[in-house]
């Protein structure tokens, strides 16, 4: 597949996607002042160049009174049992991400749970995965730097 070029419309569209995947395409236009249909043709190319996969909801998880976030870097007996391992945790719905790494851990996760107790379990569940040999948890007193735009800017910039 050819390579996509973006240009500044494409830019801004993506833009004002990132802040809220839900906003009309007719508000986009708007403040952008080109039609709509150029806006849905524009978001249908960078969909059909994989540039734009799906559009996602964010969720305040405080409010669904689960603020608690732990990160656990899990170490495993061989390497060999990761993909046995990674389809365990699949199975436990408050690990939230799960990268396989190299350096320290196998694989590193991010739990979100309503308390430290609940942090406890699940971490013990992490723990008696059979090939898990130990995990080792931190704390995230908070989330200071979630920003989507930051990196796109600077690709933008660099193209």
């Amino acid at each position: 597949m050819a390579k996509f070029k973006l240009d500044e419309i494409d830019h801004q569209i993506l833009d004002m996607l990132i802040d809220n995947t839900r906003v009309p395409f007719t508000d986009i236009a708007k403040k952008l002042l080109i039609s709509a249909g150029t806006v849905h043709v524009r978001v249908k190319k960078m969909e059909d160049a994989g540039i734009i996969k799906g559009s996602s909801l964010t969720l305040d998880y405080k409010k669904l009174g689960y603020s608690f976030i732990a990160y656990v870097g899990v170490f495993l007996q061989n390497t060999s049992q990761t993909k046995f391992v990674l389809q365990r945790i699949n199975e436990i719905p408050y690990v939230t991400v799960a990268h396989v790494t190299t350096g320290k851990f196998n694989i590193f996760c991010k739990i979100r749970a309503k308390n430290t107790e609940h942090a406890k379990d699940i971490i013990f569940r992490l723990d008696d995965i059979e090939g898990v040999y130990r995990t080792e948890t931190m704390i995230s007193l908070e989330e200071s730097i979630n920003d989507k735009r930051r990196l796109m800017h600077d690709i933008f910039n660099a193209l």
